[in-house]
C-alpha cells in the first residue's frame, strides 16, 4: 500500500474543494486532486522525470532536474525542510528547450545538506516530490608554516570561565544521595568537585535551617522512578510540626494540583509519616523538575527524565470495504500508557465507533474504526509527545450492491406504473358502461330528432362518420396494450350508436375522449419504458503486465450498443483491444497489458455510464526454465562453497531476501549476497553439515511477492556406529556386532573399519585390510591371542571417507566360554516402603569345572496374583544390592535373584516368603518440635491446627473436643503423615480442649490443644462512687455482659484529677466489680474510668461522674505544746505477705504484697535467688506500697520459689512464696 505523509506546508482546502489522492506512474510522486472530476482536456500536475537524491563532495555544483506536465501549466516551487532557498546561494531556472525545471547550487556547503521538495500546482491539483541532498565534508590541508605561526603567537593568560550552574543543579544535589553526585555533575558539565562540595555543604546548612521551621524529621528520600505499568512515583518520610500545614507540588517552578486519590493525574498517598507522590500515565510532556514545598519551604526535589519516544513501526494506509472494520497499529520505542489518536484533526476517544487498545507491554497501540462508512475516510494520526505518524483510511463502496439496489428500485417503480395503468383501464371501462346507459335513455330524444337528420346533407354526415371512425381507430392503436374483451365490445357498441347521431352531437361528444386517450397513452408509455440501464457495473481490475485484462458490465437490453472510453478518450477495437457484445454483457478485453494501459475506463450506454480503474501490476516473475533449473538440489562436501543464482523481472524497487530453513540469511564472513534489478546470487562459503536444508529466495515489490525453493545437501563424514557388542568369545576368535550410525553424512554407508586394542595399551590397530571395508554389521576377529583382554571399536565409511569411531566395547578375554555361576547366598530384604523394596545378598562361590565366577545379577519380581516373572533391571548389575521401585502399596510380591556371567545364567534364588510393599512397622509419634497447646482466637476468624506425625502402617486418626467427637462445623483433613483441624468461622461455643488420637496396629499417640474463642470485650455498666473512709473512694460498676462468657476477662481502673489532667491507671487485673482508690485529696475534682480487658484487648470505657471532696475552712488556732523531737522513720515491714499460687500452663499469674517503711523501701523480686527486676518477661510495679508482679504466660520454667526483699537504711525484710505450674 502507498503511504501518504502530511507535508509541512499543507494548505487548507478551500470551500467546495476536495482532496483526492492519486497515484503517479513515476514512483515517489504524490498527486492531490482538488476537484471530483477534471474537465476534458485538463489534467492535474505530474512528474515525467523527478529529481534524484545526491551525495556530493563539498564545493562541487549541485543540479536537481524535473520535467513536469499538466494542463493548465503548473506553477513550480522549490522548498527545503530546514532553511530558506534564497537567490544568493540557489538558482531556480526553467530550461524551455528541454522543458526542465532546475534547482542549482553553484558551490555546495555542509549547510546545504537537507531534504528538498518540489511542488507543482495548478487549479485542479498539485504534485509533490521529496529528494535528499547529502554533503561530504572536505578535508582541509594545513599550511606548512602552521606550526611556526603557532609558536610565534603569544597568548595572554586568561582565567577559564566556569559554566554557570543553575538553581536546578543545586536542587537536585540537595535531594540526591552521595553516590549520585558524580552522575549529576557529569550531566551539567561540572568538574570542580571540591568547589561544588563546599558550596553544597553551605546550601545544605541553609536548607536544613529553613526546613526546621516546618519539619521535625525528614528521611528516606527516594528519587522519582518509572514503574513497569507506565506510572512514576517518588516518596519521602516527613514529620510535620503542624499537621495542618499545606503541601504544594511544583513542576519546573509551576504549581500543579494533586489529590489524595491515586487515580488522578498527580496523586498523593500518605501512610503514617510516609508520603508517596505519583504521576499516572506518564507522557513525554511530564518530564521536568518536581519539587515538594511545605508553607513555602522547599523540602525535596527530583528530576524526571524520559527517553525520547519514537515510532518504531508507523501506522500504514488502510483500505476497507464499506461496513468493514479498519485497524491502524503502531509500535513505539518506549512503554507508553496511552498515545493520542486523531481523526480529521479531532481527538478520538473510546466508544461505539472507535476501539483504542494497548498491549500488555504498552509498546503496541491499536486503533479500530468499526463499521466503516464513506464518511470515515480521511487521514488518521497517532501522536506521542513531539512525534507523530499518519496514514489514510480509504473506504471502498460496494458498486455491485449499489447497482443491485438501483435495479430493485427500478423494478419496484415499474410494477407500480403497470398497476396504475391497469387501474386506469378499469376506470375507463366502467365509464364506458355508464355512458352506454345514458345513451339508451337519450335514444328517445334521438328519434325525435330524426326529422332534423333527414334534412341534413348526406355529404356532411359522411364526413362526420368518417372522422369518427378515424378517431376510434386512433384510440385503439394509442391505448394501453393490455385491453380486455369487454373494453373492445364496449368500443364497438359505442361506434354503432355514434353513427346514428347527428353532426352536432358527434362533434361535442368526440372532443373530450380524444384528449383523454392521447394523454393516457403518453402517460403509460412513460411509466412502462424506463430505458436502458446497467444491471451490473464495472469493477476495478488489477492485471499483471504482459497478461490479458477484461473489463465487463451488464445492461438491461441486448440490442443497445455501448461506447468505451479511457481517461475521457473513446476507445476503438484494435489488434490489442477487443470490444465484445455478448447478449446483455459488454466486455473490453486488453491483450498483453502494458504500463500505459493503466487508467480510468468508462462504458456508456443510452446516456448512462459506469466507471472503473485498470491497474497494471508488475510483480516479480521468474522464467519457468530457470526456475526448474534452480529447484534442482545442490550437493557439495563439507568445507566447500555453494552458489545459488536466479534471474527475474519486475517493477523496481524490489526487496530480495534469502532464507535457510526459514531463517533469513544476512551477509557475514561465510555468506555473500549479490543483488541487482535482474538477478540475485547467494554464495555460502565453507559450508558445514548443519546448513543442509531448504534454501528459499523471496522477491517482493509493491505489486506482489514470488518465491523459489531449492535444497542444499552438504555431505559430511558419517557419525559413529553403536558400541560393538561381543556376541561370543573363544580362544582364537571373538564375534562382534553393531548398528549403523544415525548420521550417515548425507549419503550411503560404503562399509566399516574394525579396530582392536589390548588392555593397558594406547595403540589401536585395524583388524580388517585397509582396502577391504566390512560390508555387513558383524565381524569375526580371529587375530587374537588366547588369554589376552581386548576392546574393539568401529568406524563407518561413506563417500567422504571414514568417520569418527564408536565408543569402545567392553573388555573381553580371548578364551573358551565359561560355566554359569551358582545360586546367590543369603538373599534378604534390607529396607522397604510403600513403593520400594531394597534387597541384599552375597555372591555365589566358585567351583572349577562346575560353576564359574558371577559377573552380574538379575533381579526378578512377580506379583502374587500373576504367574510370570519380570526383570527389574534391563542389564546385569555388578553390585550385590538392588532397590525395586514403583511397587503398589500394600501389595504382595515374590522376589528372586539370578547370577550370570559369560557362560549364561545360574540357578534362581527366591525369598522364602512373599513380601508386602510397606515400610517397617512404626508406632505413631508426633514429629513437630514445637507443638501448639494453647490458642486464642477472635470470634469470626478461622482457627487452624496442624499436627505432623510418623506411623506405619497408616494410622487411624480421630479428633475429640472436651472428650466428645468434634461438632460438624469443625473440618478435619488427614494425610499419611499429617492431620489438620480447621474451624472456618470460630464462635465462642467452639472454645475447648481439642485432642488428636493417632492409632495403628503398633500403638497410639495423643496430643491436645486448648482453643479459646473470644471477642473484643463489651464495656462494663454504669460506674458508681461512694466514700466509706475519708480520703478514699470506693468505685463499683455493673459487670460487663461478657464476664460470664469469658473466665479470663478482668477490669482496669484509671483516674484523672483536675490538677494533673492526665489519665492514670490505678488498678488492673481486677476480677471483681469494686475497687477502693486511696489518696483522694480534698478540693480536687476526680473522674474515673473502668475498662474490661481480655485476650483480645480493651473495651470502650465506662466513665463516672465527677467526684470532689469539699475542703472545709475552719478557724485556725494554734496552741504550741511542749514538744519533743520525734522521728517518723521506720524500718521496712510487710503488712500483707505473698500467697502461694498454682497456675495452669500458658495462663497469667499475678502476685502482690504490701510493704511499709520510711524512707520508702526499695523492693527487689527474686526467683530461686535470681533477681527479676531487670527481666523483661515479668511486669513489676510498686504503687503506694502495693508491690505486684505479673507473669503473662506461665510455663514450666516459671515454677519455683519467689522472694520479695524490701530494704531501707533502717533495715531489711523479706517474704517468700511458691509458684506451682500445672500441666
Amino acid at each position: 500500500m502507498f503511504k501518504i505523509r502530511k507535508a509541512k506546508d499543507t494548505e487548507p482546502t478551500a470551500p467546495g474543494q476536495v482532496k483526492i489522492r492519486k497515484k503517479s506512474k513515476v514512483p515517489g510522486v504524490m498527486i492531490t486532486q482538488y476537484v471530483e472530476e477534471v474537465p476534458e482536456g485538463k489534467t492535474t500536475p505530474d512528474f515525467t522525470r523527478k529529481p534524484i537524491a545526491l551525495t556530493i563532495q563539498e564545493g562541487k555544483p549541485v543540479l536537481f532536474r524535473a520535467i513536469i506536465t499538466g494542463n493548465p501549466a503548473p506553477v513550480v516551487t522549490w522548498v527545503r525542510n530546514d532553511g530558506v532557498i534564497d537567490e544568493e546561494h540557489y538558482k531556480v531556472i526553467f530550461d524551455k528547450p528541454s522543458g526542465e525545471h532546475q534547482l542549482q547550487i553553484p558551490a555546495v556547503t555542509v549547510d546545504h545538506a537537507d531534504t528538498y521538495k518540489c511542488y507543482a500546482r495548478n487549479e485542479y491539483g498539485k504534485a509533490l516530490v521529496t529528494v535528499t541532498l547529502n554533503v561530504i565534508e572536505a578535508i582541509r590541508e594545513l599550511p606548512e608554516d602552521f606550526k611556526k605561526s603557532l609558536k610565534a603567537v603569544e597568548f595572554e593568560p586568561k582565567e577559564e570561565e566556569k559554566p554557570e550552574i543553575g538553581e536546578t543543579f543545586w536542587e537536585l544535589l540537595l535531594s540526591a544521595d552521595k553516590k549520585d553526585y558524580e552522575k549529576i555533575c557529569a550531566q551539567y558539565g561540572v568538574t570542580d568537585f571540591r568547589g561544588m562540595l563546599k558550596t553544597l555543604n553551605q546550601k545544605k546548612v541553609d536548607r536544613e535551617q529553613e526546613q526546621e521551621k516546618v519539619v521535625e524529621k525528614l528521611c528516606n528520600l527516594k528519587p522519582i522512578k518509572m514503574k513497569p505499568e507506565g506510572d512514576a512515583e517518588f516518596e519521602l518520610e516527613m514529620s510535620l510540626k503542624d499537621p495542618t500545614c499545606k503541601i504544594f507540588l511544583f513542576k519546573d517552578g509551576v504549581m500543579i494540583p494533586f489529590d489524595v486519590d491515586t487515580e488522578v493525574k498527580h496523586g498523593l498517598k500518605q501512610v503514617g509519616k510516609k508520603f508517596v507522590f505519583s504521576i499516572n500515565g506518564v507522557n513525554p510532556e511530564d518530564a521536568g523538575l518536581y519539587q515538594v514545598e511545605v508553607n513555602g519551604v522547599k523540602i525535596f526535589s527530583t528530576d524526571l527524565k524520559l527517553p525520547a519516544v519514537d515510532f518504531l513501526v508507523k501506522i500504514q494506509d488502510v483500505k476497507a470495504e464499506e461496513r468493514e472494520d479498519a485497524v491502524f497499529e503502531c509500535v513505539v520505542s518506549q512503554p507508553l500508557k496511552k498515545v493520542d489518536w486523531m481523526g480529521k484533526n479531532v481527538t478520538l476517544e473510546q466508544g461505539e465507533k472507535f476501539d483504542i487498545l494497548v498491549s500488555e507491554d504498552m509498546l503496541i497501540h491499536t486503533l479500530v474504526v468499526k463499521d466503516c462508512m464513506p464518511l470515515d475516510k480521511g487521514i488518521y494520526a497517532a501522536v506521542a509527545g513531539l512525534k507523530s505518524c499518519s496514514a489514510w483510511l480509504i473506504v471502498e463502496e460496494d458498486l455491485l450492491k449499489i447497482a443491485q439496489e438501483q435495479q430493485a428500485k427500478l423494478e419496484k417503480d415499474k410494477e407500480e406504473w403497470i398497476a396504475k395503468a391497469k387501474a386506469d383501464a378499469e376506470a375507463a371501462a366502467q365509464a364506458a358502461a355508464e355512458k352506454a346507459e345514458e345513451e339508451a335513455k337519450a335514444k328517445a330524444e334521438e328519434e325525435a330528432k330524426a326529422k332534423v337528420e333527414e334534412k341534413t346533407p348526406k355529404s356532411v354526415k359522411a364526413k362526420a362518420k368518417q372522422k369518427k371512425k378515424e378517431k376510434v381507430a386512433g384510440e385503439k392503436t394509442e391505448g394501453v396494450t393490455e385491453e380486455n374483451a369487454d373494453k373492445s365490445e364496449s368500443a364497438g357498441e359505442e361506434e354503432e350508436e355514434e353513427e346514428e347521431e347527428d353532426d352536432v352531437g358527434e362533434n361535442k361528444e368526440d372532443a373530450v375522449p380524444e384528449v383523454k386517450a392521447e394523454a393516457s397513452a403518453e402517460n403509460n408509455a412513460f411509466l412502462l419504458d424506463p430505458g436502458v440501464y446497467f444491471t451490473g457495473g464495472l469493477s476495478d481490475v488489477t492485471a499483471i503486465i504482459g497478461t490479458d485484462a477484461e473489463l465487463m458490465c451488464r445492461i438491461s437490453s441486448e440490442d443497445c450498443d455501448a461506447v468505451w472510453y479511457k481517461d475521457g478518450n473513446e476507445i476503438t477495437a484494435t489488434d490489442d483491444i477487443n470490444i465484445v457484445k455478448d447478449g446483455t454483457y459488454r466486455k473490453l478485453i486488453i491483450k498483453n497489458c502494458k504500463e500505459e494501459d493503466t487508467g480510468k475506463y468508462r462504458c456508456e450506454a443510452d446516456g448512462r455510464k459506469t466507471e472503473a480503474n485498470l491497474n497494471i501490476a508488475d510483480p516479480p516473475r521468474i522464467n519457468p526454465d530457470e526456475l526448474a533449473e534452480f529447484m534442482k538440489p545442490v550437493i557439495i562436501k563439507t568445507g566447500k562453497d555453494a552458489t545459488f543464482k536466479l534471474t527475474f523481472v519486475g517493477r523496481e524497487p524490489m526487496k530480495i531476501q534469502w532464507y535457510n530453513e526459514g531463517e533469513e540469511l544476512l551477509e557475514d564472513a561465510h555468506i555473500k549476497i549479490e543483488k541487482s534489478s535482474e538477478h540475485s546470487r547467494l554464495l555460502l562459503i565453507k559450508c558445514k553439515r548443519k546448513i543442509s536444508g531448504e534454501i528459499r529466495i523471496k522477491i517482493k515489490n509493491e505489486y506482489g511477492t514470488t518465491e523459489a525453493v531449492t535444497e542444499l545437501i552438504v555431505l559430511a563424514y558419517p557419525g559413529p556406529p553403536s558400541v560393538p557388542k561381543v556376541e561370543s568369545a573363544f580362544k582364537d576368535c571373538i564375534n562382534l556386532a553393531w548398528s549403523a550410525p544415525t548420521n550417515t553424512g548425507g549419503t550411503n554407508i560404503l562399509g566399516y573399519n574394525v579396530e582392536k586394542r589390548k588392555n593397558g595399551s594406547n595403540l589401536w590397530s585395524q583388524v580388517n585390510p585397509p582396502d577391504e571395508p566390512i560390508k555387513s554389521k558383524q565381524y569375526a576377529v580371529k587375530d587374537v591371542v588366547e588369554g589376552i583382554e581386548y576392546e574393539f571399536r568401529v568406524s563407518a565409511i561413506n563417500i567422504s571417507g571414514a568417520g569418527e569411531p564408536s565408543p569402545p566395547s567392553e573388555f573381553v578375554i580371548a578364551r573358551d566360554p565359561k560355566k554359569p555361576p551358582g545360586k546367590v547366598i543369603d538373599l534378604k530384604v534390607t529396607d522397604s516402603t510403600y513403593t520400594t523394596l531394597s534387597l541384599g545378598w552375597t555372591k555365589p562361590t566358585e567351583e572349577e569345572g562346575v560353576q564359574d565366577e558371577a559377573k552380574g545379577y538379575f533381579v526378578e519380581l512377580r506379583p502374587a496374583e500373576n504367574t510370570e516373572w519380570s526383570h527389574c533391571n534391563s542389564g546385569p548389575i555388578i553390585v550385590t544390592s538392588f532397590t525395586i521401585m514403583g511397587l503398589k502399596s500394600m501389595a504382595m510380591y515374590w522376589v528372586r535373584v539370578t547370577a550370570t556371567n559369560e557362560g549364561g545364567d545360574g540357578e534362581h534364588q527366591e525369598l522364602d516368603n512373599y513380601i508386602i510393599a510397606m515400610p517397617p512397622p512404626v508406632r505413631p509419634q508426633f514429629t513437630d518440635k514445637k507443638m501448639k497447646n494453647f490458642m486464642v482466637m477472635k470470634a469470626g476468624n478461622s482457627a487452624r491446627v496442624n499436627f505432623n506425625f510418623q506411623a506405619c502402617p497408616i494410622p487411624r486418626i480421630s479428633w475429640l473436643k472436651d472428650g466428645m467427637p468434634v461438632p460438624k462445623n469443625v473440618a478435619v483433613s488427614n494425610s499419611d503423615t499429617s492431620s489438620q483441624l480447621l474451624i472456618t468461622s470460630a464462635e465462642r461455643h467452639d472454645t475447648g480442649i481439642y485432642t488428636i488420637i493417632v492409632k495403628n496396629l503398633v500403638g497410639q499417640d495423643t496430643s491436645s490443644v486448648e482453643i479459646i474463642v473470644t471477642d473484643d470485650p463489651k464495656p462494663p455498666g454504669p460506674v458508681e462512687l461512694e466514700e466509706n473512709v475519708s480520703g478514699t473512694v470506693t468505685i463499683s460498676w455493673t459487670p460487663s455482659p461478657d464476664e460470664k462468657k469469658d473466665d479470663r476477662l478482668h477490669y482496669m481502673v484509671s483516674k484523672r484529677d483536675s490538677v494533673k489532667r492526665t489519665w492514670q491507671t490505678v488498678a488492673d487485673h481486677l476480677f471483681n466489680n469494686k475497687f477502693t482508690v486511696i489518696n483522694i485529696m480534698p478540693g480536687r475534682q476526680y473522674k474515673f474510668r473502668v475498662y474490661a480487658r481480655n485476650d483480645m484487648g480493651l473495651s470502650k470505657h465506662s466513665e463516672s461522674a465527677s467526684w470532689e471532696v469539699k475542703r472545709k475552712k475552719e478557724t485556725f488556732s494554734l496552741t504550741l505544746p511542749t514538744t519533743e523531737d520525734c522521728s517518723f522513720e521506720t524500718p521496712p515491714s510487710i503488712s500483707v505477705p505473698l500467697k502461694m499460687h498454682k497456675s495452669p500452663e500458658s495462663y497469667e499469674c499475678y502476685m502482690s504484697c504490701a510493704v511499709t517503711g520510711n524512707p520508702r523501701p526499695h523492693v527487689t523480686w527474686y526467683r530461686n535467688s535470681v533477681s527479676l527486676n531487670t527481666n523483661t518477661n515479668y511486669y513489676i510495679s510498686n504503687t503506694c506500697g502495693v508491690c505486684s508482679m505479673v507473669i503473662l504466660r506461665v510455663g514450666p520454667k516459671d515454677s519455683g520459689e519467689y522472694t520479695v526483699i524490701a530494704e531501707n537504711p533502717l533495715g531489711r525484710v523479706s517474704c517468700s512464696t511458691k509458684l506451682v505450674v500445672e500441666d
